[in-house]
């Protein structure tokens, strides 16, 4: 599931392609991407200009010239590409919308979504979600005020949402990796050296995944060599040598929730 530096990536690099252009075209191939019927939904978006693309947490939030958002989640599988017809990727596409003779292809939205929705909307959607771990305003002692309430394990912790907003099963383990802490360990047995070795560890992985382009395998567009650059410590290398002491990393369960770690230097 892409996560905050996935998304990051995407807002920038479609801010240069479609910040300001008009969407000219509607095609909805899948009527539960959407939250409104079909007509409704292509009628209201079709000519409105892409005013402004905005992240929080795992959404992209598109601005419309008529005061309207476009709300995107990719959850599991989401990915999007940009380009002509011909250079589309053999995919079922969801749903695409149009800029002159470039289109921007949902695919893969499954669970996903494309939501039009009106300011007070988006506010209520997101309101619930936990602070941006990137926003300069959060500090360490914030961080620190935060940890002091929750009581569950590191891995639990890191991709609540409520919490924190944007971390996911990869990233987290990423994270708890670089801080050589154990995802099963619980958040209040750490003491305040362990605390800031974790906010650390938050704001460095999260800044390399933003600069490599993350980890999506898909390129937004042909020739982009920006998006994908990211290569996990541990995430999903089970059984490979961990890089910092050549123990093998495995994968335990905690909460239903694989994770990945180094027996050996996270403890």
């Amino acid at each position: 599931m892409p996560e905050l530096p996935e998304m990051e990536t995407y807002r920038t690099l479609l801010g240069t392609l479609i910040g300001g252009q008009k969407i000219t075209d509607v095609v909805i191939q899948r009527e539960k991407s959407i939250n409104v019927p079909v007509d409704q939904f292509t009628k209201q978006i079709s000519n409105q200009t892409i005013k402004t693309i905005s992240r929080r947490a795992k959404y992209l939030i598109f601005q419309l010239g008529d005061g309207s958002y476009l709300l995107l989640h990719l959850m599991l599988g989401g990915w999007m590409f940009f380009g002509k017809e011909e250079d589309k990727p053999d995919r079922t596409i969801q749903v695409r919308l149009s800029f002159g003779d470039q289109h921007l292809f949902f695919i893969g939205l499954r669970l996903g979504y494309l939501h039009l929705l009106s300011s007070d909307m988006v506010n209520k959607e997101l309101e619930d979600m936990g602070p941006e771990p990137l926003d300069p305003q959060f500090s360490i002692d914030a961080f620190q005020q935060l940890m002091e309430k929750r009581k569950g394990t590191l891995k639990t912790t890191l991709i609540n949402q409520d919490a924190l907003a944007g971390i996911g099963g990869g990233y987290s383990d990423e994270i708890l990796w670089h801080a050589e802490l154990r995802p099963d360990k619980k958040v209040n047995d750490l003491d305040g050296q362990q605390l800031t070795r974790l906010y650390h560890s938050i704001q460095f992985i999260l800044q390399r995944g933003i600069k490599q382009g993350g980890y999506m395998e898909n390129p937004l567009y042909k020739g982009d060599g920006k998006t994908g650059g990211y290569q996990f410590y541990v995430h999903a290398r089970e059984g490979d040598e961990c890089s910092r002491c050549h123990a093998r990393i495995v994968m335990e369960k905690i909460s239903s929730r694989k994770a990945y770690f180094c027996p050996n230097c996270q403890h």
